[in-house]
């Protein structure tokens, strides 16, 4: 019976959150399941072949699992959080992302894998409250870019026949809906400062009538590009993000779906996709820089 309870308790050790381990705001909030896998997922990757498309090969070893929203929020001193277990779209990404600039780097461990991962998430990757979050995609994107991890493919030719001039005000509209702007309302007006740096600014973009599977699309778009979805609710620059999928049929999605409640690669293409939602208008296309 000793014997049990302590295989029970080392269990439960294997899967908590570090917070549990005394500090009350750790910088670093994540389960032993969590570096486990990015360790081994790391080196699964070193016995990839020449040309495997990195940013498909980690996604898809996501793929099934949960859908969960704002596994970034509630943990109090913005702690940087890895959570591999449960995926919201933007975490799916960055997650991701940040696996391939380990193996872009010839990195292999947990703390490289969550340096870079703050090197996404945060403003100039330096981790400094809340308010340093790239919340906005178009921020998200224009920040890693400064910092030579991405780059947004455009172009003034089709399919680029579009034009999104960004206005972004929903988080200081609506500071209820945030645990964190809640606790610290002060916070808003540093939230708008960082909204109208990013609005008026202006990108070209695939319109979803555009998403044909044409050469010019296959072009424009590759496996494993992020794909981040524009649209034209109030306040809002994008909608949605995951990863590009060409197959037969067309241009898909592998993104973290809340539809689904889980991680998947979309039956539909990604034209059907948009067409079934009357918000969304077309794609951005960033790649991660090789």
């Amino acid at each position: 019976m000793k014997f049990l309870g302590y295989s029970v308790l080392l269990a439960l050790l294997l899967v908590l959150p570090c917070q549990l381990y005394g500090q009350r705001h750790p910088s670093l909030v994540y389960a032993k399941a969590d570096s486990l896998w990015v360790t081994g997922v790391l080196r699964q990757a070193q016995r990839c072949q020449p040309g495997t498309c990195m940013p498909l090969f980690f996604a898809r070893q996501l793929v099934g699992r949960p859908y969960v929203g704002h596994t970034l929020e509630g943990h109090g001193g913005e702690p940087l959080v890895v959570n591999t277990r449960q995926l919201d779209c933007t975490t799916l990404v960055e997650t991701v992302t940040a696996l391939v600039l380990c193996v872009q780097s010839g990195q292999s461990s947990f703390s490289d894998f969550a340096a870079n991962l703050c090197r996404l998430r945060y403003r100039r990757g330096v981790r400094q409250g809340y308010t340093s979050r790239l919340h906005y995609f178009t921020d998200w994107i224009l920040d890693n870019e400064q910092l030579g991890l991405v780059r947004e493919h455009s172009s003034k030719c089709p399919p680029f026949n579009a034009v999104q001039t960004v206005r972004v005000s929903y988080m200081s509209a609506h500071p209820q809906k945030y645990i964190a702007l809640r606790s610290h309302p002060e916070d808003v007006a540093v939230i708008a400062r960082t909204e109208r740096a990013v609005s008026g600014r202006r990108f070209r973009y695939i319109p979803k009538g555009a998403l044909t599977n044409s050469r010019a699309v296959r072009n424009a778009v590759h496996d494993g590009d992020i794909i981040a979805i524009t649209c034209n609710r109030k306040g809002l620059d994008i909608a949605h993000v995951g990863f590009a999928v060409w197959k037969r049929d067309g241009l898909h999605l592998l993104n973290a779906s809340s539809v689904h409640k889980k991680v998947v690669e979309e039956p539909m293409t990604l034209r059907r996709y948009l067409f079934k939602h009357p918000s969304h208008t077309g794609i951005r296309v960033v790649r991660i820089k090789q």
